[in-house]
């Protein structure tokens, strides 16, 4: 078990890159680094362009090709999301308290569970039953059987399991001008919680640039209706410091170090200390805490571990409008099917070792996307041995809503660039991982190329589908239009696309399943326009490719985000 930090001298020992580096050498390779991203979607996109004039048949030839590709990939995507949503209703099934509490017997957990396998199928063999009833029984039993070869696998490592006794969370929720009634919810969710609420620390972290007159009243607000239920409840207030940005990693640096000054005062080790970096407006499940710390305590590289829970955006999914429903969902599938992989990175609302944030210095305090950049500090600190591990749970938070629907649709779009500002890690990724010598080279490789595939992706791919893959049939003149390609291009193209709905239609289908309860003040006809509104899903796509290449661009060209874009958060009554 790796001991926790106690003194300045091993915290400080890390160095992450700088972005803003005053180093002369280190500045030019940081630049050079930034101008990638944006330079690669901007070639794909003019060279479908001039492709599509100066030699079309190449051209088209690249669009039936990339149109199998997607092919492929939408049904790889479609495939893995479903397993990861089978994950999902395991995991909502699952007693994780009851794991968690029996996890120091291991070997006595495991007879039990299987003296209860055998007894379901002496019940599946003998007992009449419906064939619901049936059907649970095999489930339970495929479950319990499930569980047994965990438990095996722990009994040969019973010792290194930690004593879930000892474990605290510590749960920071970042504000920066949210109402009372925004944050309330989430703060009832931790106090809902299966897990012990003696062993919980709620963070509310402020911001000094939020006008007393409503910070102070909302912080009183929300100390009298939970003073008493955590192990404690404090309240940070963070000022911009010179250096810094106003965005959430400096907010939540700045409450990670109050936090290190609170348990070094009680005598608490890093190491049993698991923080949770959540927004303001994350509701958890209420088994997420019992669950991650079941995570935590029998997993023995659990320095090295970052933990992740499914984002589903249900808190006022019923309220926004269609165009933001479409994304935010997309998104949540997107999340699904990152999960199977060993490449997720931290997203949004999510979990690590206290011992490791402080290793690695907390975040950069001048950088926007602090979700994955802290991923990659921790990565680069343990020379790639570092991996996220899912938590097969959801944590609800809100979608875009605001007071009008054109308003709606510009903050849906400024949240999507800020999303897609995340590649603004790729220079400082490249400067910490290519140098270092004890990280393997072909983890270097497939972080450069899982990156930068990535984004690329997102800013081209909507635009080469729906628009630019039809631009040789406009632009390749009489010649080429009177081929066999062309005439067979429009044919391929549409057959393509039509196969690749298949995979659509099994997200729609799956999008109902873990659609949230209808509010009463809507009627049957709201879920009639929840179907009719994956019509939009071509539209949406052009909508998320454009907020991804203006981020690109805004990189490439030097037009920095000064500061953190606060998705406003708007509830119906």
């Amino acid at each position: 078990m790796s001991s926790p930090i106690t003194t300045e001298s091993e915290y400080g020992a890390f160095r992450f890159p700088d972005p803003r580096d005053p180093d002369p050498r280190q500045h030019r390779i940081q630049r050079a680094l930034e101008i990638i991203p944006g330079s690669l979607s901007w070639t794909v996109v003019s060279g479908i362009l001039l492709a599509s004039w100066l030699a079309p048949i190449a051209a088209a030839v690249f669009v039936i090709l990339y149109d199998i590709y997607w092919l492929f990939l939408t049904a790889y995507v479609t495939l893995f999301s479903t397993l990861s949503y089978r994950d999902l209703r395991r995991g909502m099934r699952t007693n994780w308290w009851e794991r968690l509490v029996r996890s120091h017997e291991v070997e006595r957990y495991r007879t039990e569970l299987i003296d209860r396998g055998e007894y379901l199928r002496r019940m599946l063999r003998e007992e009449r039953m419906t064939l619901r009833q049936r059907r649970l029984v095999r489930r339970e039993r495929r479950e319990v059987l499930r569980h047994v070869r965990e438990l095996t696998e722990l009994s040969a490592r019973k010792d290194e399991i930690m004593d879930h006794r000892e474990i605290i969370h510590a749960v920071l929720l970042p504000t920066a001008g949210e109402d009372a009634d925004i944050i309330e919810p989430a703060i009832r969710s931790i106090a809902e919680s299966t897990f012990p609420k003696s062993q919980i620390i709620v963070i509310l972290a402020t911001e000094e640039r939020e006008p007393e007159s409503t910070r102070l009243p909302k912080v009183e607000t929300l100390r009298k209706k939970f003073d008493g239920v955590f192990r404690d409840f404090i309240v940070t207030t963070h000022e911009v410091a010179e250096g810094e940005l106003k965005c959430k990693a400096s907010n939540a640096a700045y409450a990670a170090k109050k936090l290190r000054t609170y348990l070094d005062e009680h005598g608490i080790l890093y190491d049993r200390v698991i923080f949770s970096n959540f927004d303001c407006d994350t509701v958890a499940h209420p088994e997420y805490f019992s669950a991650l710390a079941y995570s935590y305590v029998t997993d023995p590289d659990r320095l090295r571990r970052a933990y992740q829970p499914l984002p589903m955006y249900h808190n006022n999914l019923w309220d926004t409008n269609a165009f933001v429903r479409v994304t935010v969902t997309g998104s949540s599938f997107w999340h699904m099917y990152q999960g199977t992989r060993r490449e997720m990175v931290t997203f949004s609302s999510h979990s690590e070792p206290f011992d490791t944030l402080v290793r690695v210095g907390y975040w950069p305090v001048n950088m926007i996307s602090e979700d994955s950049v802290i991923y990659w500090k921790a990565f680069s600190y343990f020379h790639g041995d570092y991996k996220v591990k899912l938590i097969p749970l959801p944590v609800s938070l809100d979608a875009v809503l605001a007071d009008t629907y054109v308003k709606t649709l510009g903050n849906a779009y400024k949240q999507n660039r800020r999303w897609a500002y995340g590649i603004e890690n790729f220079p400082v990724m490249m400067r910490a991982f290519w140098p270092d010598k004890k990280m393997p080279f072909f983890h270097k490789l497939r972080v450069t190329e899982e990156i930068l595939e990535g984004h690329l992706s997102w800013a081209t791919a909507p635009l080469i589908l729906s628009f630019l893959g039809w631009l040789p049939l406009f632009l390749g003149g009489a010649a080429f239009n009177e081929s066999v390609l062309a005439h067979n291009l429009p044919v391929v193209t549409r057959t393509l696309m039509t196969l690749s709905m298949g995979g659509l239609i099994t997200l729609v289908f799956l999008s109902f399943l873990m659609l949230p309860k209808r509010p009463k003040r809507y009627g049957r006809w709201r879920t009639v326009f929840m179907f009719a509104q994956w019509f939009l899903a071509p539209f949406v796509a052009l909508l998320m490719a454009t907020p991804a290449l203006d981020a690109q661009t805004r990189i490439l060209t030097k037009h920095y985000f000064g500061e953190f874009w606060v998705t406003a958060k708007v509830r119906r009554k």
